[in-house]
This record gives C-alpha cells, sequence and structure tokens, in this order.
C-alpha cells in the first residue's frame, strides 16, 4: 500500500471514529422520552400508528354514554418527562387527557422551542403573582391560571406529535379498548377537566354530569357549537 492510500484510509478510519458518537448521540435521544424534537423517521417512539387524536369521521364519536376519572393513568401520565399535571378520563369509546406540561424535557412544543404557552411568569421575578397589575395572587380554584403556572397551550397543534404520540400510547397500554386518545393542553379545558376529576375525588356520581362532560369534549375535540359552562358555576346553588 502506498504512502498516500494508507494516509487515505487512516483517513477514512478517523472520520468514521468522529460520526459514530454523533449517531450514538443521536439514537439516544430518539430513544429518550426526555427528547420530543428529533422528528426522525426512524424514532422508536414515532414507529408505531399514529396513537393519538381523531381516527374516524363519525359525528357522534364525543356522544360518550358514560365516563369515569382514571387515577392510574393520571398519575401515569403526569409521571412522563414534559409533563406536570395529567387527568385522564375514560369512556365507552374514548380516553380524554388533559395536561400541564413543565421545563422537564425538550421538544414539547411543535414549534420546535418557541413559546406556545398561555402563561406570563415575569411576575415571578418581580415578587407578585400577575405582573400587569401588581396583584398578589389569583382563584386558587383554577389549576392552570394567566400568570406563574405550569404551562398550557391554546391549541392541540401547539403540542409537539411526538409528546402526543408518547401520552397516546401510554394510555393505549392500559386502556386498550379506546377508539381514540383525545389531549389537550388548553387551559379552559384543564381547568374544566379539574371540576369533574374533584367529583370523583369527592366520590360523588359521575354519570348525572355524563351530559356536561360531552359538551366539554365535543366543544374541545369536536364541532360542538355549545360553549361549555365551567361545572362550578353550573352547580352553583341560587342565592
Amino acid at each position: 500500500m502506498t504512502f498516500a492510500r494508507r494516509l487515505c484510509f487512516l483517513a477514512g478510519i478517523v472520520l468514521l471514529l468522529a460520526l459514530l458518537p454523533a449517531c450514538n448521540y443521536i439514537s439516544h435521544f430518539q430513544k429518550s422520552l426526555q427528547d420530543y424534537s428529533s422528528r426522525n423517521a426512524n424514532d422508536p417512539k414515532m414507529s408505531q400508528a399514529r396513537s393519538f387524536g381523531a381516527l374516524t369521521t363519525n359525528p357522534k364519536q364525543h356522544e360518550n354514554r358514560y365516563f369515569e376519572y382514571s387515577s392510574t393513568l393520571s398519575n401515569k401520565v403526569a409521571s412522563l418527562p414534559g409533563i406536570n399535571t395529567a387527568l385522564v378520563f375514560l369512556t365507552d369509546k374514548n380516553a380524554y387527557v388533559a395536561i400541564m406540561t413543565d421545563w422537564s424535557a425538550t421538544g414539547t412544543d411543535a414549534t420546535g422551542g418557541a413559546r406556545s404557552h398561555e402563561q406570563d411568569n415575569t411576575g415571578t421575578t418581580e415578587g407578585v403573582y400577575n405582573v400587569s397589575n401588581g396583584r398578589p395572587k389569583w382563584d386558587n380554584r383554577q389549576v392552570a391560571t394567566p400568570y406563574n403556572s405550569y404551562f398550557t397551550h391554546k391549541d392541540a397543534s401547539d403540542l409537539s406529535i411526538e409528546l402526543r404520540q408518547v401520552i397516546g400510547t401510554t394510555v393505549r397500554g392500559q386502556f386498550p379498548r379506546a377508539q381514540e386518545v383525545h389531549i389537550s393542553a388548553n387551559r379552559e379545558f384543564v381547568n374544566q377537566s379539574l371540576e369533574f376529576a374533584k367529583q370523583a375525588w369527592l366520590k360523588k356520581p359521575l354519570a348525572p354530569l355524563t351530559k356536561d362532560f360531552n359538551t366539554l369534549v365535543q366543544y374541545t375535540f369536536g364541532s360542538g357549537n355549545e360553549i361549555p359552562l365551567p361545572l362550578y358555576l353550573k352547580m352553583k346553588p341560587n342565592p
């Protein structure tokens, strides 16, 4: 082997060795739930069929006969990287997931890192709750607030596809008969979902609230035109 060919051979080996760590790095984060942003066709998280969202054109898909709150699945989804809070409801047809995100994972936003959340948390540096008027607190009935809160996102499309895929796969692992898994981090949906969860926590029957629940999910995920009224307002006793 001539000196020139030997030099080229050695240079090729050096280049190959240099590329291996990069490949391993990419592979590591494609497999890791700490990163939802690789969007690579070979990402193992995306190897299965789409696990979330509408899979049918049935106009009655959100007309559920009953619903229940799942503490097990709520805790399981909330334990995923990037998610701070999760409320999961199961019906005779579907699963519905309300979430709030945090900074514990990358790529939770569909926009590739641009902030798409609905919160203004600048008040934390000012020592106030609402930086626009200096008020120190907010109605603690809500889990998702406009200021100094974990993050909500107005539209489902603001959440990355990989994040929604992991949530959908997680839910289906425990609830395989779900026809569809619908996920939203919308602030109003999260707060209204909390009111239904509260009723379950208080061991109150949910059957009388099925119509109200259907109104909420039809408006959020379907073509429902009726604006859902927060449950605590509907249940408020007349003066």
